[in-house]
This record gives C-alpha cells, structure tokens and sequence, in this order.
C-alpha cells in the first residue's frame, strides 16, 4: 500500500490535467473507470492497483470509481463513487463517498454508483464521440453502445449523439508522455528508493546463495523506503538466468564466477521506478564477463549522451547499438562492416530489444516513440529507461563458447531537460569496479 501522502494529487495540477485534455476533446465525452478488483481463487481478494487513467486525470484510487468528462460549450466532470457502507467497509476498509470524493477531487458533480444508469446516458449523448476503452462488457459499456444506437436510430434528425467510440488514449497518451513538476518529483523518488533497493540486493549476494533471497532483501528495502511494492515482477537472474529477458522465477542457487542480473523498479505513489544492474557474486568482474559489461556499459553511456531536447528518441537506441556492434566484431562475435551488420540486424541474437521505454504511471508507459515512420523528438519533461544489454544464450547457435551464458543488462531512468537530460538513477553505480564493490562491501572486503 502506497503511503497516502503520495497519493495526494494537488488540486491544482489535476485541474490543468484535466483543461489540457479538454483542449482535445473538443466536443466529446472521455469515459474512464477504476480498475477491476481481481481475485486469485473464490473470495481471495488481490491489493488492488487502481486504474492510471483515471488516477492520472481525478486522483481516484478506489474500486468502481466512474468519471465521465464531457467537452463542448459546457465542460465539466462528473464522478460516480461508491456509497458508504458499514458492513462492506467492517472487511474492506473506509470508504470515501460522494461526499468526501467531492471535497478531495473537486469534480463539477460527484454522485453515488447508484444513479449511474440514470445519469450516464445523458452525458453520453452531449458529445460527438465518445473516448471509452471497450471489452468490459459492464453497465458502463452498455450505455455507450446504446447512446451509439441512439445516434443511429434518432440522432440523425437532431444531430445530436456520438458517431464513434475512441480510445482513450487519442486525448490522453501525448499529455502522459510529457510529465508535470508534480510526477517528475514522484518519478525522482521512486528512482531513489529503488536504488535503495539495489544497494540491498547487491549486499545479499553471495555464491551460495539463493536468487530468492536477493529479491526478498530488495523488496523489503522497497518497503521500508516508503514504496507500495514492485512496479513489477522483479529479475534475479544469475548465470544463464540472465540471458533470459523476464525471468521472475528467481528458483536457483547462485554460483561462485555468476553474473547476477537484477531488473526491479519500487513503485512510489504509483509512478515507477526501473532500474538494471549486474552484479559479479565473486564480488570481481574478471575474464569474459568484465569483457562484456565493459561493452555494455560503454553502450550505457553513449545511449545517455544522445539524450537532448530536439534529438530523435530514435538516436538513443542506434547510439547504443553501434557501440555494441564495434564491441562485437572487436570480440569476433561478429564479422563484417558494422553499418551493414546494423543493416542486416546481425546483432539481433544478443541484443534483442530497444534501449528504453517511456516510464511514469506505468513502468512501460503509453505514448508513440514515432509517427509516419518518422521518430518522436525529445522534449523536457520526457522520462524513459535507457537499458542497453548483451546476453549469450547457452543452446543458441551463433554464440561463442568463451561467453556461452553471460547476460548483462544496465538500466538507467532519465528526464529529458531543457538542456540534455537528468539521469534519476545516478546514485547507483554503473563503472565496473564501483557495482563490484557493492557487493564486496558487505562482506566487509
């Protein structure tokens, strides 16, 4: 559970989220619904995560919320929040209410759940189009489907009714792609507290030691810096492991001349953060594996300084990938000219993914990294990971012996700046010799 105070959106802000949004609306209806409860089996009741959406433009975090925000000659918000409850909240806990609902998000109406089928239909009706993510195939969907139906059917005569549903995301992916003053101190946070987490697990390694418990000293530490857990499934992964891009099973034990891979990000007031290291369990980076990450990093950093207002999202991966390639055909991985290896994605087999993801609500948050083939620029306030990595899978064919089951990834989370860019992670050490040390440190050697 987050602590509270980071859940407090000011007023303030979310009354610019929601004029800026408005200004693409136009005249339609945007239809955001709190996330649904899950459960693992029969009454088994999961910690709810609550929808980002819907967080992102009223600050709601509890089950069943509704917020309907119409454009037009007449904008306003409109809430339908669950009513108090004694018995329900006996075992789930208080409940706001539409009066308390009113008073901490300051929508222009605020109504019990109840009169949602009353009251919905008519908003729905006022615009153009309406912003919905359809396939839930609640009350909620229904309404929007029958106010398309309306449209159909009588509409015509008056003009008045939707003509199509659209996702949500066409008002609200650009407006998250850019973060305010307010997310991005709650992006630095978490960015901390998840090096907090980092330097626990890097103390926790030992050969002999199992992955499991590397993980339970990075989440506790996650927790006691105030996060409300993992912004996902966190990756210990030691030897050939960590060649294996989403292991979470985190099961083996760890080898005296591994590499352990630690991919883990702590959420805080539900941004994240997103953070990559590897660590050498001998508490050493010798032989092949210094090799690479020496590779790696250099990529790291090359990927880092194309980081600036103005510049191609786009370069920072292909700043990446031509250091890797060079370290390639310099190691004989590879052979051949490195433009055309680049070409011909020859580098594939080792390097398999892009070199970062925009980061903030989700840890991979929306937005288009291009449009029309062409790639985004940068702009301040821009946050995304930078992650270039290497991984040698044991049973692949193109893989040499002398680096059969070494993987090497190093995460960084960077804001673009008015000026280049901030690296949010910089606390955490990226120099070999400097993740080594963080291990040997706390053997006292």
């Amino acid at each position: 559970m987050n602590r509270p105070e980071a859940l407090d959106t000011p007023t303030a802000v979310l009354e610019s989220r929601r004029k800026a949004v408005l200004s693409v609306l136009g005249r339609g209806v945007l239809v955001l619904q709190a996330a649904p409860i899950q459960f693992s089996s029969r009454d088994g009741e999961r910690p709810y995560h609550p929808d980002r959406e819907l967080f992102y433009l009223t600050g709601a975090t509890e089950p069943k919320t509704v917020a309907v925000l119409v454009g037009g000659d007449e904008p306003r918000l409109v809430m339908f929040v669950r009513e108090r409850d004694a018995e329900a909240e006996l075992w789930s806990g208080i409940r706001l209410g539409p009066e308390r609902a009113r008073e901490r998000f300051h929508p222009d109406e605020c109504h019990p759940l109840s009169e949602v089928g009353k009251l919905l239909p008519d908003l729905l009706k006022a615009g153009d189009r309406i912003h919905y993510r359809l396939g839930r195939g609640d009350e909620v969907e229904r309404h929007v489907l029958r106010a398309l139906g309306f449209r159909r059917a009588r509409g015509a005569r008056t003009g008045t009714g939707p003509l199509a549903v659209v996702d949500p995301g066409a008002v609200l992916d650009d407006l998250r792609v850019v973060k305010d003053a307010h997310e991005l101190a709650l992006l630095r946070r978490a960015a901390e507290v998840t090096v907090e987490g980092h330097r626990a697990a890097a103390g926790a390694i030992a050969p002999g030691e199992g992955e499991w418990a590397v993980e339970a000293a990075l989440q506790a530490a996650f927790r006691s810096g105030g996060a409300g857990g993992v912004g996902y499934e966190s990756i210990v992964g030691s030897g050939a492991n960590a060649c294996v891009l989403h292991y979470v099973d985190n099961a083996s034990i760890i080898e005296r001349d591994a590499l352990v891979l630690i991919d883990a990000g702590a959420e805080y007031g539900l941004y994240h953060g997103d953070v990559t290291r590897t660590y050498p369990a001998s508490g050493r980076f010798v032989g092949a594996g210094r090799e690479i990450y020496e590779l790696v990093e250099a990529a790291r950093v090359a990927a880092v300084a194309a980081v600036r207002p103005g510049a191609p999202v786009g370069d920072v991966h292909t700043a990446a990938t031509r250091v890797l390639v060079e370290g390639l055909v310099h190691l004989r991985v590879l052979d051949g000219d490195v433009d055309q290896l680049i070409k011909d994605e020859k580098h594939k087999p080792f390097y398999p993914h892009q070199t970062g993801h925009w980061l903030g609500l989700d840890v991979h948050d929306p937005g288009d990294y291009a449009r029309d083939g062409v790639s985004r620029k940068l702009e301040p306030g821009m946050v995304f990971t930078v992650e270039p990595g290497l991984y040698f899978r044991p049973d692949h064919e193109a893989t040499p012996a002398r680096f059969a089951g070494i993987g090497v990834r190093i995460e960084d989370d960077v804001a673009v700046t008015q000026r280049g860019c901030e690296v949010l992670t910089r606390s955490l050490p990226t120099a070999a010799d400097d993740v080594a040390a963080l291990v040997r440190s706390a053997r006292g050697r």
